[in-house]
């Protein structure tokens, strides 16, 4: 049932939703999604990594009504209820082993409408099975629910433009897919989602595809590199952390190396960002000052091409670490586990649409301006 649709909410520049890969921790963005429908926010462009690709496909894939709930469903499919109410029924497990003995049933079954088994990997992990069949796991539950969550004609139509995330397994190269550009189907989703060696590669045009969280998991230069740039307010979900409290053991290691390694660098690389915007717009300033006799001639006109007046608003959203997390917390796929998630991002994004940072002051030397949530 189409749930109906709120009062548009006119942003300043063109409204882009960029979503991390964390598996389960994508529930997160599903809470991020829903404040922002509740806003009247309409997204015009969305642009996900692994499970952050299968929400935005879901969110391109159908009519603004819809949206909501198509992902609301999918994330209803994948929860998983029948492991945690096993593990709950053995006796002497102590408190929270029941969360993790489901985790482990997760991984040892997969999950119904997401992933299962793959008896080829029985075999052993020196079997020469083929990159698309070399896997822990099967995907083909993921295609059958993403078929039937996601019109893939909408998809196509532009509006909005998707972007997702996959490295090539042959030549280690990131490629983004986007329907600006090429036509997508549901292998371009899944290719994005194949994280080795739990799930396998995904040909694209007869080429091997992984997980594209793998080489780069915050995509948020794939807007701010765009050609031609565009004036825009970005909401970063991200659900990995860089920062974290010192690990004392093998599994709390375990853990904050993962969030390490999927956080990707997001500090580093949006601070790179602020310095390249900065600069195009001291090009701009300095095009200004050329005399007007000389500002015509081919040298200057590609000199002063290197400018821009684009602003850019990133709002960071940063799931935060829940009670109980751990190195698993990514395949935690429990009913307790989803909820907190959601309610994680639809707070986080309800704080940010409240305090409106599109409309905070912004010097005009500056081109990239953060914002943070929990600022607000």
């Amino acid at each position: 049932m189409a749930t109906k649709r709120p009062q548009h909410l006119a942003l300043p520049g063109q409204v882009v939703l960029v979503l991390q890969g964390g598996g389960a921790l994508g529930a997160y963005q599903l809470g991020v999604y829903e404040a922002m429908h509740e806003a009247g926010i309409e997204v015009d462009w969305v642009i996900g990594t692994s499970i952050g690709a299968i929400n935005a496909a879901l969110i391109a894939g159908n009519s603004p009504e819809r949206r909501l709930e198509r992902l609301q469903e999918f994330w209803h499919r994948v929860t998983d209820r029948t492991r945690l109410d096993v593990a709950a029924s053995w006796p002497g497990l102590a408190p929270g082993w029941d969360k993790t003995f489901a985790k482990l049933m997760i991984i040892g079954g997969g999950i119904s409408g997401f992933f299962q088994p793959n008896p080829a990997s029985w075999f052993g992990p020196l079997a020469r099975l083929g990159v698309d069949r070399a896997s822990y796991y099967r995907i083909a539950p993921l295609r059958e629910t993403l078929v039937s969550l996601v019109d893939f004609e909408r998809l196509n139509a532009g509006r909005p433009r998707l972007t997702v995330g996959a490295v090539n397994a042959r030549t280690g190269a990131m490629r983004y897919f986007d329907t600006r550009d090429q036509r997508l189907n549901v292998e371009h989703i899944m290719s994005s989602g194949a994280l080795p060696p739990a799930f396998p590669a995904v040909r694209i045009d007869g080429d091997p595809y992984w997980d594209g969280g793998i080489y780069s998991n915050t995509p948020v230069e794939v807007v701010l590199d765009d050609k031609p740039r565009r004036s825009s307010i970005i909401f970063s979900a991200q659900v990995w952390n860089p920062a974290g409290p010192e690990p004392e053991s093998i599994w709390q290691i375990a853990e904050r190396q993962k969030d390490i390694q999927y956080a990707s660098r997001t500090e580093s690389h949006i601070a790179r960002q602020q310095q390249i915007h900065r600069l195009r717009h001291v090009i701009r300033e300095l095009a200004k000052r050329v005399p007007e006799a000389e500002r015509d001639s081919p040298d200057v006109e590609a000199l002063a091409a290197w400018g821009c007046e684009t602003t850019m608003r990133l709002i960071k959203l940063a799931a935060p670490r829940l009670d109980g997390d751990d190195q698993l917390k990514d395949i935690d796929f429990t009913p307790a586990g989803i909820a907190a998630r959601r309610r994680a991002g639809y707070e986080a994004a309800t704080r940010a649409i409240a305090a409106k940072p599109w409309e905070a002051p912004m010097d005009p030397i500056e081109g990239l301006c953060v914002y943070t949530a929990d600022e607000g």
